[in-house]
């Protein structure tokens, strides 16, 4: 997965290539570290271990947990964070960020309620880590995730219960009045993972989709390069969420640019049900059995792999989906998927947390957007 620690330029990036003095700065603070890390039981880990899960020198580690001047409430919060991930510091050690004299604020998170894995684990990145803080209560909201009524109903709500909230954006007229109706209200608002246009969020939490799918495109055209006239299919959960569009713009544009060869045949939508998936997928490979490619814009991708798994094509088509889940790392395993491109929910859920609770508060903050990464069966990360 994605490192959700960047490098904010200020040491260099690795602890190991830190300058000299760095170093021994670095080794001069540790013995100040120390104590909290005995009290883990991890005695065996350093500081080294810290800077390299964060991202940053040892001498920027060492700063940030002592509270030395010159670090960046930010990087602060990067180095705390991957402390406690890594059992250096206790979550109730003295490192905690110095928030509990401020009221917690009152954010709500409205997610679609599908099956589908990536939104549970946003979902379970929220909670995670609003339960680590003293500055947010956290409340997330299941609805169902195509009806765009429910989710404008959800969001009329919000006003007076909460101070802040995310939403999955369906791009439709209702959702729209919506968040315009709660911003009059005074409630911050940003969108996760699909973005929508022309209504006042004060933030898009989530990947470049248009790049996303560019970059399905190149990779199906790199693995089916050189092969003549190949056909292609893509699936989406609805195109009502713009970043499903998004994707499938990006798509087909790289494929017209780069590889003129390939003839996308069809879209499917599948609203990013597996049994939905399965079916669609089913009949597409009964149409076209010489079907080279097939690029699934969200989720549903276990009923693909089924579908692949039973098809008497002559040669599998080449598969490429979103998201590293327990479903899509078995079938990169075993085959059936050739390449995931990853991004990473609790980038996306820490950096919400953090926009809204800046925002609320009328504080600055930069953003870090998640990563794209692909993942292929050689270099499927640890969980």
């Amino acid at each position: 997965m994605e490192s959700d620690h960047p490098d904010l330029g200020l040491e260099p990036q690795s602890g190991d290539a830190a300058s000299p003095s760095s170093r021994r700065e670095g080794e001069a603070g540790e013995a100040s570290a120390r104590p909290s890390r005995a009290r883990s039981g991890r005695a065996h880990l350093t500081l080294s271990d810290v800077a390299r899960e964060a991202g940053f020198s040892t001498a920027t580690v060492e700063r940030a947990l002592n509270r030395r001047p010159g670090v960046r409430m930010r990087t602060r919060e990067i180095v705390v964070d991957a402390a406690r991930r890594l059992g250096y510091i206790s979550d109730g050690s003295s490192f905690a960020l110095p928030r509990a004299e401020l009221a917690p604020v009152r954010l709500e998170f409205i997610l679609p309620e599908e099956s589908n894995m990536f939104m549970r684990a946003l979902h379970g990145q929220l909670e995670a880590q609003a339960a680590l803080r003293e500055d947010v209560e956290v409340r997330v909201t299941a609805i169902e995730g195509f009806n765009p009524d429910r989710l404008a109903l959800a969001l009329a709500k919000v006003p007076g219960a909460a101070q802040g909230a995310g939403i999955i954006a369906l791009d439709h007229p209702t959702v729209r009045e919506a968040i315009r109706a709660v911003s009059e209200a005074g409630v911050k608002v940003v969108t996760l993972a699909s973005d929508i246009l022309h209504v006042p969020r004060i933030a898009y939490v989530g990947i470049d989709n248009r790049a996303a799918g560019r970059l399905a495109g190149y990779l199906l055209g790199r693995f089916l390069a050189a092969s003549g006239r190949r056909k292609v299919a893509l699936f989406a959960g609805s195109l009502s969420y713009r970043g499903h569009e998004e994707r499938e713009m990006g798509f087909r544009h790289i494929v017209r640019e780069e590889f003129p060869d390939l003839e996308i045949v069809e879209l499917r939508e599948v609203r990013d049900d597996p049994e939905t998936a399965y079916s669609e997928a089913t009949q597409l490979l009964k149409r076209h059995r010489d079907l080279a490619g097939i690029y699934n814009i969200g989720a549903g991708n276990e009923g693909i792999a089924r579908a692949l798994d039973i098809a008497a094509s002559p040669t599998r088509p080449v598969y490429v989906a979103h998201e590293l889940t327990a479903h899509t790392r078995a079938r990169l395993l075993d085959g059936t998927l050739d390449a995931v491109i990853d991004q990473n929910p609790r980038v996306e859920a820490r950096e919400a947390l953090n926009i809204l609770s800046h925002g609320i508060r009328n504080l600055p903050y930069e953003y870090h957007p998640p990563r794209l990464q692909v993942v292929f069966r050689e270099n499927i990360p640890e969980t």
